[in-house]
């Protein structure tokens, strides 16, 4: 009972720090949103040199939501358990890795946002790209080295890892093509687990984005254009994506015992999905609104509902609509 008690506190936490975590993460895209609508330039067309203004608002900005952040969790989490030696925790074995595919895309589109408030302020392009890039795995380590200090919980290298490859795969391409070819994308269904386990997978839409992963899919988008010759008249907006995404998952490493309405004990296999679809990179549709721009920029993360193939042990599977 005790360690069914510590695994359910474990995955309770889990999702508290990713609760927390989105919440000033869709802060940061709602600022990208409101600054860049308040002046005259876009974040497609940045300022050069250093603004000085623009780049208080958007360290005033950061600032502001990371301490936020940690002092949410800090009064609302940790102070009510003891702290510790620093220590490590393994988790990897946990929701069939879904966890960790999705720090890699919240750090790697954390960090987009943070360049394209750097280039916006005016920093020099490289300085723009590292320390910008770089946003999503300093917000997010920063919890797993709470996590270190706290008695229930510890540093998870399989978190930091993912957080530093999100990171990497967006700096070394803007660093090498001075734009991202291979974008890191979410979708979401809702799934017919949650109902079992409201408390753990979400009693509604809203927590279901967050705590469900089995209506969650995770995205690699390629921009087939970019790989072609400049004069092609290929659709420049047009990608072809990989997804991942796994099913039967109503606990991180086993399902509990759950039962129907008619009392019968229900048991659920737990497997991963593999997806191949096409895609829209919204960046690249040409418009001559700020706005939009703005706007596609911000919502680029979202998989465009497109016809898909799914691959899992089971067989094959079409959709016309993969989301």
């Amino acid at each position: 009972m005790l360690g069914l008690n510590n695994s359910l506190l474990s995955q309770s936490m889990h999702h508290f720090k990713i609760k927390c975590l989105l919440s000033s993460v869709f802060c940061l895209l709602a600022t990208q949103i409101s600054i860049a609508q308040s002046d005259t330039i876009s974040f497609s067309t940045p300022t050069n040199p250093v603004n000085k203004k623009r780049i208080a608002v958007v360290i005033g900005t950061e600032t502001v939501l990371y301490t936020g952040t940690l002092i949410a969790l800090n009064s609302l989490w940790y102070k009510d358990y003891p702290r510790s030696s620093f220590h490590f925790f393994n988790d990897n074995n946990e929701w069939l890795q879904m966890d960790k595919v999705g720090h890699m895309t919240t750090a790697y589109n954390v960090g987009r946002v943070g360049i394209n408030l750097m280039k916006w302020s005016g920093v020099e392009r490289k300085k723009a790209i590292w320390v910008g890039g770089m946003l999503g795995s300093v917000f997010l380590t920063t919890v797993e080295i709470l996590d270190g200090y706290s008695s229930e919980w510890g540093f998870s290298v399989g978190d930091f890892s993912a957080n530093t490859l999100g990171s990497f795969l967006l700096i070394a391409q803007e660093l090498a093509w001075d734009e991202q070819r291979i974008v890191l994308k979410y979708s979401f269904q809702q799934s017919q687990y949650a109902k079992y386990r409201p408390s753990e997978l979400g009693k509604n839409l809203q927590e279901n984005l967050i705590k469900d992963y089995n209506g969650q899919t995770y995205w690699l988008s390629l921009n087939i254009s970019s790989f072609m010759k400049k004069e092609t008249k290929f659709p420049k907006w047009l990608n072809i994506a990989f997804g991942y995404g796994a099913n039967g998952m109503i606990g991180a490493k086993n399902n509990p015992v759950v039962f129907n309405d008619t009392g019968n004990q229900i048991y659920f296999d737990r497997y991963r999905q593999f997806y191949l679809s096409l895609d829209v990179d919204l960046t690249r549709i040409k418009t001559r609104s700020k706005f939009l721009k703005t706007v596609f920029n911000t919502i680029g993360f979202i998989k465009f509902p497109a016809p898909s193939i799914e691959f899992n042990k089971n067989g094959l599977k079409g959709s016309w609509i993969g989301f």
